[in-house]
């Protein structure tokens, strides 16, 4: 994004140059007086920014109360200009005002910028702060501070502000950590789980897109994005796009724009001289755009009124593959209708209006009739009653989000505790997964926990059938979202079982239990008892069996236990490293850049690892990270180098 959008709001608003001109002319007196107005101005809307997005919320406070901090330092100068010569002055005050302009830019975006995008791009926004840093550093080391006479008192606090932004570059990115492996997982196209309820919802959470205003707000700062053409990579705009769509069915919005205009026919689309209709986007019926797509049981997608009719007519195969439909039902493909409306409005193409479905508004009174008979039914003294009961609960609750709240507000969540411990594994397995599903919502999380599910979901976790495992390792992340639930799981020794699944589990199991330990892990005395449960080794095993897929995790579980003295212990070992440098040398991308960024925790608190590290020929690869590395693994390697040059041994 460094064609960053928004238009300078700098005006040709200079003072009035002073009579007297001793500094090298009236035109450099002007230009200097120009530019520390301009500069005090960029300080005052500055200051006004606030409600900045959560990903750089803390990164963006400091650096206003920092940039508000020089007020006093302009005026001071202002007062005192015609003791140097401007030519001396007016490079240094140029500066300083093109790294405040860059500055106000940076946390307007960060202000009312998409969320996704920010988070999704969080490393390059995070290279425009240390870029910012970098050049409000050099402007305010080269001001001639003696020379122009500032006081001792504004000279210790620009010295003061120097160094926080020398040490605001080197600081630990905890948020890239919170945020690292939801990203990951739902941008990852491998992975199974990047449609998971249970990670999308605690991902809409954290970016605060769960409200329907949040969510229309996100859609226009998108927009925004598009018509600017902030995002350069197509491919990643289309998994922002496909993100945004699946928050708004998590809370229950119509993904559709209704255009105002008057509907038009296929031929203006043709008329658009840039690109031809993508094939996609056409309805393999109709051979016409798309305006509500719709999937059917065989995966193909068509427009809703096309399929429909299809279906009306008697017909129950797949018009496309000629398969006999499984089912009728029709899942709207929020995902391509987005694309579609992205494209159209890229290129002038006005979609006919279609009416909006009621969406999911007040529960159907057929649905709420069905919910209370499954509450009833839990108590029933067949178990088959109750066992079918619980299965429809855990279908319903995954559907979305105003069942979940219904069924909870129903009273359902106290006799679902009590079922988690019948004495068997099937009726175990379907309870579980009914109760992750509920905990989606945030009031279900507490409710559930406060009822005492999470010991029985602890015991099903250890001997529960191996799909029970997994969902109860789900539950478990989920549940730990509050940090309540952290300390609770931990005292309650959740965390052992769950580090004999990273162990033992299926490929499914070690990913819930690697989310649910990573999330545990934020906690401080979780790190020590995850540590003392064995989880290094498992962790170890992840790192050197690359089929699984699960080095990246690895890592950021590493990362969290290496600000742990007992976790830099363990890690510091010398096969370790090693391991480490390998990673960084044959690694993936994003994989030399967790291995770079937890090498450098631990050298930063144990100095021989650094030096083992160059034993096992490092340096060279970090230089060439420095060049050639992701912007995340760039930064890192250069701050790993500095440590480095410190030691005697580098080569």
């Amino acid at each position: 994004m460094e064609n960053e959008c928004g238009a300078k709001l700098i005006g040709n608003n200079g003072l009035s140059p002073r009579s007297s001109v001793s500094n090298g002319g009236p035109d450099g007196t002007v230009d200097v007086l120009k530019d520390l107005k301009e500069a005090n101005d960029l300080i005052e809307v500055i200051g006004g920014f606030s409600g900045f997005r959560k990903t750089q919320s803390k990164e963006c406070l400091n650096l206003v109360r920092r940039l508000k901090m020089l007020a006093p330092l302009l005026e001071e100068i202002r007062d005192l200009y015609d003791m140097v010569p401007a030519e001396g002055l007016s490079s240094h005050i140029g500066q300083l005002k093109e790294a405040l302009l860059l500055a106000k830019r940076l946390l307007k975006n960060c202000h009312n910028g998409s969320k996704i995008y920010l988070a999704f791009d969080n490393e390059a926004v995070m290279a425009r702060f240390h870029s910012v840093y970098d050049k409000l550093k050099e402007a305010l080391d080269g001001i001639p501070y003696d020379e122009l006479g500032v006081s001792v008192e504004l000279k210790e606090q620009v010295e003061l502000m120097s160094t926080q932004l020398k040490r605001a570059k080197c600081r630990k990115d905890t948020q890239d950590m919170e945020l690292a492996m939801d990203m990951m997982v739902v941008f990852s196209k491998n992975d199974e789980r990047n449609a998971d309820p249970v990670i999308l919802g605690r991902l809409a959470n954290k970016l605060e897109l769960h409200k329907v205003a949040d969510l229309e707000a996100e859609t226009e700062a998108i927009q925004k994005l598009v018509q600017r053409r902030c995002v350069s990579n197509s491919e990643n705009l289309q998994q922002i796009m496909e993100l945004l769509c699946k928050f708004k069915k998590i809370a229950g919005m119509e993904n559709s724009v209704a255009s105002d205009a008057a509907p038009v026919v296929l031929k203006r689309l043709q008329r658009c001289r840039s690109t031809l209709i993508p094939h996609e986007f056409l309805c393999p019926i109709s051979l016409e755009v798309m305006t509500d797509p719709v999937i059917v049981a065989t995966g193909q997608t068509y427009d809703r009124d096309s399929i429909q009719t299809w279906l009306n007519s008697n017909h129950q195969t797949c018009p496309k593959t000629g398969q006999t439909l499984v089912h009728l039902s029709l899942a709207p493909n929020y995902a391509l209708k987005n694309l579609i409306l992205q494209w159209c409005q890229k290129h002038d193409y006005e979609l006919p209006k279609k009416e909006v479905g009621s969406g999911f508004g007040d529960t159907p009174p057929d649905l709420a009739r069905e919910i209370s008979s499954l509450v009833h039914n839990l108590s029933s003294s067949q178990l088959d009653v109750q066992k079918e009961a619980i299965i429809k609960i855990r279908v319903l609750s995954k559907e979305n989000p105003e069942n979940r709240v219904w069924i909870a507000n129903s009273g359902v969540i106290p006799p679902l505790v009590k079922l988690l411990s019948y004495p068997d594994l099937n009726f175990q397995e379907h309870t579980v997964t009914a109760l992750l599903n509920l905990s989606i919502d945030d009031a279900n999380k507490r409710l559930i926990a406060r009822e005492g599910a999470i010991p029985a979901i602890i015991e099903i976790l250890q001997h529960g059938t191996e799909e029970a495992k997994e969902n109860s390792a789900a539950a478990l992340f989920s549940l730990s979202m509050l940090d309540e639930n952290k300390v609770l799981i931990g005292t309650l020794k959740g965390i052992p079982p769950l580090v004999a699944l990273l162990r033992d589990g299926t490929i499914r199991g070690k990913k819930d239990a690697a989310t649910a330990l990573f999330n545990l892990s934020m906690n401080q005395a979780n790190k020590s008892r995850a540590i003392k449960a064995g989880i290094i080794q498992p962790l170890l095993f992840l790192l050197q069996d690359k089929n699984l897929g699960m080095v990246d995790e690895a890592l950021s579980i590493l990362l969290l236990l290496a600000s742990h003295p007992e976790g830099r212990t363990e890690i510091g070992r010398n096969s370790f490293i090693e391991i480490l440098v390998n990673i960084i040398i044959d690694g993936t991308p994003k994989n030399k850049e967790c291995a770079t960024s937890l090498l450098l925790e631990l050298g930063r608190n144990n100095s021989p690892s650094i030096l083992v590290a160059l034993q096992f020929g490092v340096y060279e690869h970090l230089v060439e990270l420095t060049r050639c590395g992701t912007s995340r693994a760039q930064r890192k390697a250069s701050s790993l180098l500095q440590y480095m040059s410190k030691c005697e041994h580098i080569p």
